[in-house]
């Protein structure tokens, strides 16, 4: 076994790195997504870099599956059993507080009416000492009801079992000598062991909502790559940015709810670690159907530990991400007299009109095609012929509904969606106090590198980088990424208690935990090591921040708790631009992270080599026809001023007029942008 796998199945395209242990090469290919049976995608695109399944030796993938269910509401049907008393917490939820103003706002729609939630008598206190013994009965009788009615799932989520899971524990036992192994059973501190009710309650529900299709999907494909030969573990990228193998991520589905998207961040990450590789980068994930926005900080994932993912809290650690409906093939169309540009997308089926395979709409990928900055004859590295004849007309049928040149509308297509773009970065950047022009714009997905240049002048942007392989770099950063298991523990103490040998003792345990679960993924002993970390807040404050530690023993050293709350102030200086030092502070959790490390790949990735020679063509920039070269990207070396469209496998990079572009020494394209005159 010699190859090394991974493959990020997205709207339109599925995209698959392969890289070989033997001779070090990394090819890169993709296939058509099928919606229909997404496995038959997979091994299609596999069947491109690898003929024999048995020869793999580590294989990993990002899924969509459960995020899928969510945003179209087709999950599992659940039924949600609450403590005696708080049948109503899922339902009251949290009012807009980032809203406030907003007379529109609506609360989502829970995914459990009321009428499914049922409750059980028992009752701990916040320490989590027992005061009513778990009434048992009444936990039968939601069992009986969830086999009787047919639910998919039952979420458990019982007052305090983050300080004391006995009760839930003893729950889930009941239940499942009701409902057997046909529904899931979630119970809430195994999913987040943290407090704030409300919260905690959402991510029992979610992983209730989407776990039956995620485990359906996993053990399907880790069946049929059986089949085929495939004798190693599947591996599942997390929301975190970490992996862990497709058993626990069937335990635990809710940790894949955005292992699609979170690739790309990773390979920003790997990108990072390279000689010469940029510390702070903003990663652009355009593709066919959306755009994901997430950065790395520092050389680090900015990762939160927590998220609203549809509205919906969720207690787990997850990278920032802003994803918008924006892609190669999001539909134009006429709305008020005015043009608008997606969210609605042609997809894989139909797709673009350019594919051939019944799209009338005129999309982004047509209007790149009718401005000349798509190669048709060797799209996605000639797997495709693209229909110029039938790009062009359906741009020139929107054109002449908004009564504009058709060429003219083009260019307005590109920059709506470009606009559009620009303002996601904005969202998580500018929002939240951090300037992009301190960053590079790093572009990848089938269509990120096509736009880059254009979203960077719109923010003031000067640099863009464009991985070897853009439209498979998502994959890239999966096979770049480290196993990954994170733990948590309720500790609240106020600084002037706080006892810093039972916080080591804390985290000494904790990280016996994480070493533990990193070897039962497969991790040797000298490549697993495990970081700690607190939350933390002012006496009188509600929400906290994470501050990491050296190790599980500097609690125990002498001066600890001034210590931690300087480098609190710090961080909270930092954050919200203020701090007062002299407050006391408060530990509300303890955060233990374990990595477990795989030899990493080489950066160089080899190519198909395309047509000899450099095609000349008319490209439109501003109104204008450049006549400008299209030149492969496996051909390229030092220096190459724009206009020029750079043709590969996987995507196609347009550098317009007045742009700079060489390829460093890791083959990444790095474009100086010029401001827009």
């Amino acid at each position: 076994m010699s190859y090394r796998v991974a493959m990020d199945i997205g709207g339109t395209f599925t995209d698959v790195v392969c890289y070989d242990e033997r001779s070090g090469a990394v090819t890169a290919s993709k296939a058509p997504t099928t919606p229909g049976d997404l496995a038959e995608g997979v091994f299609a695109a596999l069947g491109r870099v690898v003929d024999d399944p048995a020869a793999i030796s580590f294989f990993v993938h990002g899924t969509t599956q459960g995020l899928n269910a969510l945003l179209e509401r087709t999950g599992a049907r659940v039924l949600l059993l609450a403590s005696e008393g708080g049948r109503d917490v899922y339902q009251i939820a949290r009012g807009n507080r980032d809203r406030m103003f907003d007379l529109r706002y609506r609360k989502p729609a829970p995914l459990v009416p009321r009428q499914d939630v049922m409750e059980a008598g028992g009752r701990l206190d916040w320490r989590g000492a027992e005061l009513v013994p778990l009434d048992e009965e009444s936990v039968r009788r939601a069992g009986r009801r969830a086999r009787d009615e047919g639910f998919d799932a039952v979420a458990v989520c019982l007052l305090f079992s983050y300080a004391d899971p006995a009760h839930e524990i003893r729950a889930g036992e009941i239940l499942a000598q009701e409902l057997g192994e046909d529904v899931l059973v979630v119970l809430s501190h195994e999913v987040a062991r943290e407090w704030r009710e409300y919260e905690r309650t959402s991510s029992a529900v979610l992983e209730a909502y989407t776990g039956p299709v995620v485990r359906r999907y996993l053990s399907g494909i880790e069946r049929r790559f059986a089949e085929r030969g495939l004798t190693v573990p599947v591996h599942v990228m997390q929301s975190s940015g970490g992996l862990v193998n497709a058993s626990y991520a069937m335990r635990r589905p809710l940790q894949t709810l955005l292992s699609g998207p979170v690739g790309g961040t990773m390979g920003g990450v790997a990108a990072a670690r390279l000689p010469a590789g940029r510390r702070n980068v903003i990663c652009v994930d355009m593709g066919g159907t959306s755009f994901d926005v997430s950065l790395v900080v520092d050389g680090r994932p900015d990762v939160s530990a927590e998220a609203r993912i549809e509205g919906f809290p969720v207690l787990m650690p997850v990278v920032n991400l802003h994803t918008i409906g924006a892609g190669g093939g999001s539909l134009a169309y006429a709305e008020a007299g005015a043009l608008r540009v997606g969210p609605e997308s042609a997809g894989a089926v139909p797709g673009p009109a350019c594919y051939g395979r019944g799209g009338t709409r005129a999309t982004v990928t047509d209007a790149n095609v009718a401005l000349g900055r798509v190669d048709p004859a060797w799209f996605a590295g000639g797997l495709m012929t693209l229909d110029a004849g039938a790009a062009a007309a359906a741009v020139a049928e929107l054109a002449g509904e908004l009564g504009l040149d058709p060429l003219r509308l083009a260019e307005g297509i590109c920059d709506v969606a470009n606009a559009k773009m620009a303002q996601a970065i904005r969202t998580l950047t500018v929002e939240h106090g951090v300037e992009p022009r301190e960053f590079s714009l790093v572009a990848f997905g089938g269509a990120g590198a096509m736009h880059a240049v254009f979203i960077a002048r719109e923010l003031g942007i000067s640099e863009v980088v464009v991985p070897r392989f853009p439209g498979a770099f998502s994959a890239w950063g999966m096979l770049e990424a480290d196993v990954r298991r994170d733990l948590t523990r309720p500790y609240f103490r106020p600084q002037d208690t706080l006892d810093g040998d039972d916080m080591s003792r804390n985290f000494a345990a904790l990280e016996a935990e994480a070493l533990d679960a990193l070897a039962g993924q497969g991790v040797p002993g000298d490549r697993r090591h495990v970081e700690h970390a607190v939350d933390m807040r002012y006496e009188g404050q509600d929400y906290t921040l994470t501050i990491p530690l050296r190790d599980a023993a500097e609690p125990a050293a002498p001066g600890f708790p001034e210590t931690i709350a300087a480098r609190y102030a710090e961080a909270h200086t930092g954050r919200y631009g203020h701090a007062t030092p002299e407050a006391p502070v408060e530990f509300v959790m303890l955060r233990s992270t374990g990595f477990g490390s795989f030899p990493r790949t080489a950066a160089a990735v080899a190519g198909t080599p395309g047509p000899a020679g450099t095609a000349v063509r008319d490209v439109i920039f501003d109104g204008v026809a450049h006549a400008t070269p299209v030149l492969r990207r496996a051909d390229l070396t030092g220096s190459l001023a724009g206009p020029a469209i750079v043709v590969e496998e996987t995507a196609t990079t347009v550098i317009p007029p007045g742009c700079l572009a060489n390829v460093d020494d890791n083959g990444f394209l790095i474009v100086k942008v010029e401001a827009h005159q």
